[in-house]
């Protein structure tokens, strides 16, 4: 008998708006927060942005102790460098403040500080067994959602794969979202960011139905499937993309453009991190983890191809993406609309110039069978995808995209 409810998490609180980064101190002390922890990058230093949430904090008579050593897609010696400073400096609270990365980091040392043992004995899902110390989440880009999720992504450098803790203990307390802060993102990492938004709403509207994953009484699944609330955040943030990625592509100042992403990102996060991320993700893991691609970038690059393979499964969503995106798709049989879906993708992927090609990345053809093996293996993905897959199914679509 198909499974009749569905569960849906957020964050404590979000603070959404231009300007929202002046809230972060107030709030903290608030919550009897006096010592966190900032995790976050030298470029974000640099570009004076970290500078904007320590001011906060400290007028609101807080001690931050900084990490500056976050990175792109963060290694397992990133998240160890940041464990080892912040049990140093003994924090009642952990904030992270930059992209996807920087807030991943800060959840791993937020579970491991509260349970101690080391970042290993929490990868997987539900592996974090209570609460972790208080966090923040503080987003200087426009995709990951991490924000809001209860996901946080390493790699696996000495088998060049990505890997990932779940738990429902990992989302923030209270994410401050203030698009500001993204006003100083180079333009390489705005449309990758943008493209990973994309990806999260596109695979949350397209995945298995809830009532399709089997789940029992009271339990928890890493991901609970399509449901009515993350199909209305989902469609909502691909709006919002086709209305605004295209433009920061060409104008990375525009004002309006950088709101509208912001609130695209946060959405596709809050559907995407209750439904499903399913066979793109499934694929780029694999992927980014050998070519050092951003996941962003990873995505993108996938995402139309894997659409044209879920299409049979997913045509009604597949023309709601379209319609959303902007396609005129009036005349058009359901068919044509979902068609146009992808058409539209591609496009979009185009002018935001991230590339089409697997080779484009530095991937070689003889990597795609060890690809699909690693993609095929992490079954909660597979369960999410809308269409039965096998692991010459992924080997083909890496060949398409390659």
């Amino acid at each position: 008998m198909p499974r009749s409810t569905w569960h849906f998490c957020s964050p404590g609180r979000i603070v959404f708006g231009c300007g929202a980064i002046r809230e972060i101190g107030p709030l903290a002390a608030r919550d009897g927060i006096k010592r966190p922890f900032v995790v976050t990058d030298v470029n974000l230093l640099r570009a004076g942005v970290v500078d904007r949430a320590l001011e906060s904090l400290r007028e609101a008579g807080l001690e931050p102790a900084v990490f500056d050593g976050g990175q792109a897609e963060p290694s397992f010696a990133c998240a160890e460098a940041a464990i080892d400073m912040a049990q140093a400096a003994g924090p009642d609270a952990v904030i992270g403040v930059g992209g996807g990365s920087n807030m991943d980091v800060a959840k791993i040392v937020s579970a491991v500080l509260a349970h101690r043992g080391t970042f290993q004995d929490y990868l997987g899902f539900d592996r974090v067994p209570g609460p972790v110390l208080p966090l923040i989440a503080v987003p200087t880009t426009s995709g990951t959602g991490s924000e809001v999720s209860h996901a946080a992504v390493l790699t696996d450098q000495d088998n060049a794969i990505k890997v990932s803790t779940l738990s429902p203990h990992l989302r923030p307390r209270l994410a401050i979202v203030d698009p500001e802060l993204t006003y100083s993102c180079p333009p390489r990492v705005t449309a990758d960011s943008g493209m990973d938004a994309l990806t999260h709403a596109v695979e949350a509207l397209t995945a298995t139905e809830f009532g399709e994953i089997e789940r029992g009484v009271g339990e928890l699944t890493a991901y609970e499937g399509k449901s009515p609330l993350p199909d209305l955040l989902a469609e909502e943030a691909i709006r919002l993309i086709g209305r605004h990625l295209r433009t920061l592509a060409s104008d990375p100042d525009d004002v309006a453009a950088r709101v509208g992403m912001s609130q695209a990102a946060l959405y596709a996060g809050m559907a995407f991190s209750n439904a499903a991320v399913a066979l793109v993700h499934a694929m780029e893991y694999p992927l980014g983890g050998a070519v050092h691609c951003s996941h962003g970038a990873g995505n993108g690059m996938l995402l139309p191809h894997v659409m044209r393979y879920l299409l049979p499964a997913r045509t009604r969503e597949y023309a709601r993406v379209a319609a959303c995106l902007g396609v005129d798709i009036s005349d058009d049989s359901e068919n044509a609309a979902a068609e146009k879906a992808v058409e539209a993708v591609d496009r979009l992927r185009d002018a935001c110039g991230v590339p089409a090609r697997i080779r484009e990345f530095g991937g070689r053809r003889e990597q795609l069978p060890g690809f699909a093996v690693q993609a095929f293996a992490i079954k909660r993905l597979m369960t999410l995808t809308p269409r039965a897959v096998t692991e010459a199914d992924i080997l083909e679509v890496y060949e398409r995209a390659f």
